[in-house]
């Protein structure tokens, strides 16, 4: 005979035969890398989406998700390359760890543009921009060395969470808002160390909109090339600069600094949750051999993304037209004015006009804010009193910002605006 009884603690005595003896508890406890595992953004909208407390109905302009006020959707050839793809039944398989081979050249093509120069051997697809990333930092720092990569401030979150999340340790530099949120050279400069082995360069930039000149990225890359650090280039708004400005891509310029363009489908053609992402390997001083074959291995851990979407990426980058690009960014500059020029006249709101991606940052002036002490304080009583969901600049580590997304309509942004004014104005104090 065979019996268990547990206390509340798990604690078992076990019965054999009329014997019993003790069974020490359950112990089940999360791993480090687990609790490492922190996103600021995510953890912020889940906690506070569901808490307006108004009777008017949510306005959610806290995700960069294009599709959500269905204003925003892919180009009808993405659409019908996929769909062709999923009837041919080609692709319902694994695909080999670096991505289809079809699918590499058809990227390789693609990026190189303005005197960037990629072959297939040059890309890794990954399962979006943010595998991307997280690939190129595993592969580049190493926790057991005790190494340092160089990221944004303010920037995007998950840039801290794939590193620490696996012990990297992260070192900040800053970016100033009065020169359009270009980096503050010599304190960048400064935070590198012997044991810093990449800067993450985001251009266009999360979250402030920024598009950097040739010149400022000239003047990053020396300070890399002095240095002997390589780049992580995140470019996933490379097609999202709004008209009258150009984007240049770290790998167009000349230098021997090596970079890992992490890029992808998800923002320039409106389709996050296709999550298709590619590194591309720029490497003119041909000193990253070991770190090529580190990249083939780590895709090895999920055995090749979306089989289906890499099938149809040679005609979805072939047949979408420019034109597509172009309407996209256009509409998100009309977008982003609406936000800007209401906001602008409000007493204690600074708001800055981006010239590329999703968003747009709104500095509240807390002298003038004496009962909103931070960007998280500001976020949750404008949930609750105007029904407004925003981020707050504390997920990209700037105080008593808020994040506005530019992508929904106009109708909507411009009563989200009128609610943020309403708000603002009863919270000032001359």
């Amino acid at each position: 005979m065979l019996d268990k009884s547990c206390n509340t603690n798990g604690q078992c005595k076990k019965i054999d035969n009329g014997q019993t003896r003790e069974q020490k508890p359950w112990n089940v406890e999360p791993s480090t890398i687990g609790n490492n595992c922190i996103n600021p953004i995510r953890l912020t909208i889940e906690k506070l989406f569901s808490k307006s407390v108004t009777e008017k109905s949510i306005i959610s302009l806290a995700i960069g998700d294009p599709t959500l006020y269905g204003n925003l959707n892919p180009s009808q050839e993405s659409i019908d390359a996929l769909v062709k793809v999923v009837q041919q039944g080609k692709h319902n398989g694994y695909s080999p760890s670096m991505g289809l081979q079809t699918a590499r050249q058809a990227i390789a093509d693609f990026i190189s543009v303005d005197g960037a120069k990629f072959t297939s051997d040059d890309i890794f697809i990954c399962s979006g921009c943010a595998s991307s990333l997280e690939t190129s930092i595993t592969a580049l720092a190493d926790p057991f060395k005790g190494q340092n990569i160089l990221i944004p401030k303010p920037g995007f979150g998950a840039y801290k969470t794939l590193a620490v999340t696996i012990n990297v340790k992260v070192k900040s530099y800053d970016l100033i808002p009065e020169k359009n949120w270009e980096a503050d050279l010599n304190q960048l400069e400064s935070q590198i160390d012997d044991k810093t082995t990449a800067i993450v360069v985001n251009n266009p930039s999360n979250p402030c909109g920024a598009n950097y000149s040739k010149q400022h990225l000239q003047r990053i890359l020396d300070i890399a090339s002095r240095h002997r650090v390589p780049i992580i280039a995140d470019e996933i708004y490379e097609k999202l600069v709004y008209p009258g400005k150009k984007f240049v891509s770290l790998a167009s310029m000349e230098t021997d600094v090596p970079i890992l363009v992490c890029s992808g489908l998800s923002k320039s053609l409106l389709a996050p949750g296709w999550r298709q992402g590619w590194i591309a390997v720029c490497d003119r001083a041909g000193v990253m051999t070991e770190i090529r074959r580190i990249l083939e291995s780590l895709g090895q851990r999920i055995n090749g993304s979306n089989s289906l979407v890499q099938g149809a990426i040679p005609e979805i980058l072939q047949n979408t037209p420019q034109s597509f690009y172009d309407d996209a960014a256009a509409k998100l500059e009309k977008q982003a004015k609406v936000v800007y020029d209401r906001l602008s006249h409000v007493k204690g709101l600074t708001p800055y006009m981006p010239e590329a991606a999703l968003y747009l940052v709104v500095k509240f002036d807390l002298e003038k804010f004496p009962d909103l002490q931070n960007g998280l304080e500001i976020t949750k009583q404008l949930l609750n009193e105007e029904s407004v969901f925003c981020l707050p600049g504390e997920c990209f580590e700037m105080t008593g910002f808020i994040r506005i997304v530019i992508t929904s309509p106009c109708d909507v942004l411009a009563e989200a605006c009128d609610r943020i004014a309403k708000f603002a104005e009863r919270h000032y104090v001359e």
